[in-house]
């Protein structure tokens, strides 16, 4: 087989690795790969082709923050683009994040529909059946069932600051995104698989392929962490977020500082160097790092990984976590619970930080056991992952 991936980034990031992920082991396999890519420096992929430049990125940028038709830009970089694909001529074509200011949607469709080839598109978040917003949990928001307008997420991702487009937004996606003969669509969580069957892309078929982890770096690991920060003993509350924004829970750790025990403490990873000054003295401020080895030894000493997200699809951290030996605890939110198992951690409904402080208290008490957080991991094992993605290429 031949596999062209699409995604905004290539190798960084959760989507970039996943697609990066599935590439590899396509090549182990004996099969052609290939990843394009909107945004960034590609990593870990020999053949990867980069859609349209900075410059299209940035244009894109301003036709988003000021008209917010965002998906509608880099016309001419995706006509280039799809000249390279019919040259090509894959046999798969996996769509992955095509928000992200690097692509034109409707170009795209157009000769997807025009190709008739076999199409899988992995989706990461809300973005595709929207007027505009990649989540609505935070506000509540209903009108992606039947038509977006007045959009209480203009200023979210993607981010218009002047004009709401989202009635038009909506009507166009709607026309653009279905019709296509041979597309099947994958999510990582049955949440979302659950909301693409209320939308427009109900008449195709939904997969849910779990996001997969390298149990091979995320494992149990030794380090000097807790000595060198004078942590020695402690009961660890661990945080990580590739960026710390609203909809990642940064206030319910502020608020939980207070509440501590003096044998407690907060490491949180991910912060800015903004977001690091003036924190609580009971909470240890680390900024993002892509050294995954340091990041499973930090998971690997706490005793409990807390993640209070807002809106999420199937989060990635929580199976780090697990497959650290670390229990979650995390709220009642879009596909975030699906990763614990029995024994593994906790689900709030009740998003409060006197409820994670009561839950941190139960892990405290010696309620779970990490044996049980090890044996969940391996259900997310990447390379079980990306299996089931080329046997679903295989199938189709």
């Amino acid at each position: 087989m031949k596999v062209l991936q699409v995604n905004s980034v290539c190798g960084i990031g959760s989507t970039g690795r996943i697609a990066t992920d599935i590439h590899n082991i396509l090549i182990e396999q004996g099969h052609e790969s290939y990843i394009a890519y909107g945004r960034d420096l590609p990593k870990n992929c020999d053949n990867a082709i980069r859609i349209g430049t900075r410059i299209d990125n940035y244009t894109h940028v301003a036709k988003t923050r000021v008209l917010d038709k965002h998906g509608f830009g880099s016309k001419k970089a995706t006509i280039e683009f799809i000249d390279k694909v019919k040259e090509l001529d894959p046999d798969i074509i996996h769509l992955h994040n095509i928000h992200g200011y690097y692509i034109n949607v409707e170009i795209l469709f157009d000769y997807l529909k025009e190709a008739n080839k076999p199409v899988v598109w992995t989706l990461h978040d809300c973005w595709s059946f929207t007027g505009h917003c990649a989540y609505f949990d935070y506000v509540g928001c209903n009108k992606w069932k039947r038509g977006c307008y007045g959009c209480p997420e203009k200023k979210a991702y993607p981010s218009s600051i002047i004009y709401d487009n989202s009635k038009d937004n909506y009507r166009r996606k709607k026309e653009i995104f279905t019709g296509i003969k041979n597309l099947n669509i994958v999510t990582p969580s049955q949440w979302l698989a659950n909301l693409v069957q209320q939308s427009f892309l109900k008449e195709y078929p939904v997969k849910v392929i779990n996001n997969g982890i390298d149990l091979d770096v995320f494992k149990p690991t030794e380090s000097d962490f807790m000595k060198k920060n004078n942590i020695e003993n402690k009961f660890v509350i661990l945080g990580v977020a590739s960026i710390w924004d609203r909809r990642k829970g940064l206030k319910y750790f502020i608020e939980l500082a207070k509440m501590l025990h003096e044998d407690e403490v907060i490491i949180l990873v991910g912060l800015s160097e903004k977001q690091k000054k003036g924190l609580p003295n009971n909470i240890i401020g680390i900024t993002r790092t892509n050294n995954v080895s340091e990041l499973a030894s930090i998971y690997s000493i706490a005793d409990v990984f807390v993640n209070p997200t807002l809106e999420d699809n199937f989060p990635t951290t929580n199976l780090e976590s697990l497959a650290c030996g670390t229990p979650v605890i995390t709220f009642n939110t879009g596909g975030s619970p699906e990763s614990i198992g029995l024994n593994c951690g906790f689900s709030i409904e009740n998003k409060s930080t006197l409820e994670l402080f009561t839950h941190i208290q139960k892990i405290k008490g010696g309620k779970l056991i990490r044996k049980e957080c090890l044996n969940r991991s391996k259900i997310f094992d990447k390379n079980k992952c990306i299996n089931l993605y080329i046997k679903l290429y295989k199938l189709i």
